[in-house]
């Protein structure tokens, strides 16, 4: 089963159709139907490792400031209490949480999956990102995480190579401040031909204004460490806003999807 890190940007991308809603709907046509799909999330960044093992996981609408047909937005897959199981036996010894009540669907995950996965009859399970943790060690889960694609789940991270959101201009609605090409390239580069080692662009000159915060940044360990040295493909790619980059990968397919 291939696997995506997915540059998620804008909530509004639910709403909207642009080339990157297009590249995910194409994605999710392109794949064999996948048994569940775990995904990892930005917008799940919490104390602790866990994930939602509730068999009808709530959409959340973590977000506020957005027009009501946001908010108006429901995705109401299925849970999945069964993986929830299987994924803490496969990242042993490290601790999991099961989540019965607590999360649910973010926007981090249903904004990209009405558009990949509409019908939204997959179950769909998060796993949340430890804020305590450094970044070999969420590079090692995406590791361990592997055998799940072989039993035909579809592994996702959502979030963003570039994210910083004091540093927005919105008189640059699709292009980028120069730091951000600069990281977004150098990223790329590492993608592209040994992903185990993007954990080392925290040297990066530009890493500081890229990655404030590293909560955007994380999902893409976990889809690296997934791939080891298998190189990924640019699935679409582009700036949003200055400071956000909207580009996506995949691994595990032929060449990248056109949009």
């Amino acid at each position: 089963m291939p696997a995506a890190f997915i540059g998620h940007g804008n909530p509004m991308n639910a709403l909207e159709r642009n080339k990157y809603t297009r590249a995910w709907r194409s994605f999710g046509e392109s794949i064999p139907r996948p048994r569940a799909i775990l995904v990892v999330s930005a917008h799940w960044y919490t104390n602790a490792t866990a994930v939602t093992a509730m068999p009808k996981p709530r959409t959340i609408h973590d977000f506020y400031g957005f027009p009501q047909p946001l908010f108006d937005v429901e995705y109401p897959a299925p849970g999945l209490p069964e993986l929830a199981t299987e994924v803490a036996d496969l990242v042993s010894p490290t601790w999991v949480g099961r989540d019965l009540d607590s999360w649910g669907i973010d926007h981090g995950t249903w904004s990209v999956l009405v558009h990949a996965f509409p019908d939204a009859s997959i179950p769909v399970v998060q796993l949340s990102l430890n804020a305590f943790k450094d970044f070999d060690h969420h590079l090692e889960l995406g590791r361990k995480l592997s055998a799940l694609r072989d039993s035909g789940v579809l592994i996702v991270g959502s979030g963003n190579v570039v994210h910083n959101l004091r540093a927005v201009d919105f008189a640059k609605p699709e292009a980028g401040f120069d730091w951000a090409y600069r990281f977004d390239d150098a990223a790329r580069e590492v993608l592209q031909a040994n992903p185990t080692e993007v954990a080392a662009l925290d040297s990066h000159a530009d890493f500081r204004n890229a990655v404030p915060t590293p909560d955007h940044f994380l999902p893409l360990l976990y889809i690296a460490g997934l791939a080891d040295t298998e190189p990924l493909d640019l699935l679409v790619d582009g700036h949003a806003a200055g400071s956000i980059s909207m580009a996506s990968y995949t691994l595990g397919m032929p060449p990248p999807v056109q949009a």
